[in-house]
């Protein structure tokens, strides 16, 4: 009796396991039976029932889910040939369709690389590079460091937000029998392929070059404006010192002048005295210990030495 039940109570869970199944709040489900679907996709969370073993459940992703396209090198309408990476946002809106055209998300993403890596390569083609890499006609800010014909930028009619619209709006027109929409499209990067980028900097590499050559030629034409400033001011300097030193020189040679015209003014024992202390001051620079001198007796330099008075 016990195996009968057991075996009994393993098949009621397997067909309990079989009839019930939950829907969580992030999916969508479509019941098929035999392949085929039946009934109304089911977007309730909860609990729910199908046959068991003849029905079978396929479970959607209801949140925004993620493309990201490989870079593609895209030509522009003036030839320019530019690396251009895009990614997406979309989302299952009909499940059923969504189903019965697509299967499963592999097979949705690589219907989403098809058509929007087509439609950029189209509208990349349908514009120049500049429309692609710029958003509006804004002024650029001067800048002394840049010539004036640098700071002058070509105008555009269109621009890069308006060919995302564009590619978004196409990319949405195609994908609207395919049970997904396509929620934004932008650009991750666009750039220049190898030959250009190289040569993109050579241009820019000579550009602050000439640049750096200026600012070192107007900076030597100001280190000599200041050296010469400097010598001039040296020498004026120099001028004003000799003649401030001449002039005290002058002064002082007036003043001793005036001095000894004065002393030789006094009266004869003031005189006598003076020339005393001149010939002493003679005696003491020309006479020293290993000095020998000779001298006649009849000498005003001797005069001194041969008399008491």
């Amino acid at each position: 009796m016990r195996l009968p039940v057991l075996i009994l109570v393993v098949l009621l869970l397997m067909v309990a396991g079989s009839a019930f199944y939950v829907v969580q709040e992030y999916e969508q489900v479509i019941i098929t039976q035999f392949g085929r679907p039946v009934g109304e996709p089911i977007t309730t969370p909860g609990l729910h029932v199908k046959t068991p073993f003849v029905q079978k459940v396929h479970r959607f992703d209801r949140r925004y889910l993620e493309w990201d396209g490989d870079p593609n090198q895209l030509p522009t309408r003036d030839k320019r040939f530019i690396w251009v990476n895009t990614y997406a946002r979309w989302r299952i809106s009909d499940p059923l369709l969504f189903f019965q055209r697509l299967r499963d998300e592999r097979g949705a993403q690589t219907r989403l690389d098809d058509i929007i890596d087509g439609e950029t390569r189209n509208a990349i083609a349908k514009y120049d590079l500049v429309e692609v890499v710029r958003s509006s006609n804004r002024t650029p800010q001067q800048s002394e460091l840049l010539p004036e014909d640098a700071t002058v930028l070509d105008s555009i009619s269109v621009g890069r937000d308006h060919i995302r619209r564009e590619i978004l709006t196409t990319a949405q027109q195609r994908t609207a029998d395919l049970g997904i929409e396509i929620l934004d499209v932008q650009f991750k990067r666009i750039n220049y392929v190898a030959e250009v980028q190289q040569k993109v900097y050579e241009r820019m590499i000579a550009e602050r070059q000439r640049i750096a050559d200026r600012f070192r030629s107007e900076g030597e034409g100001e280190a000599s404006r200041i050296r010469g400033e400097m010598e001039r001011e040296l020498k004026r300097i120099q001028s004003e010192a000799y003649r401030t030193a001449e002039e005290i020189k002058g002064r002082a040679d007036a003043r001793a002048t005036a001095i000894y015209a004065a002393a030789y003014d006094q009266s004869d024992a003031s005189r006598r005295f003076f020339s005393l202390l001149r010939t002493l001051d003679a005696y003491a620079a020309a006479v020293d210990s290993s000095t020998t001198l000779v001298l006649s007796t009849d000498g005003e330099f001797y005069r001194y030495l041969k008399s008491d008075r």
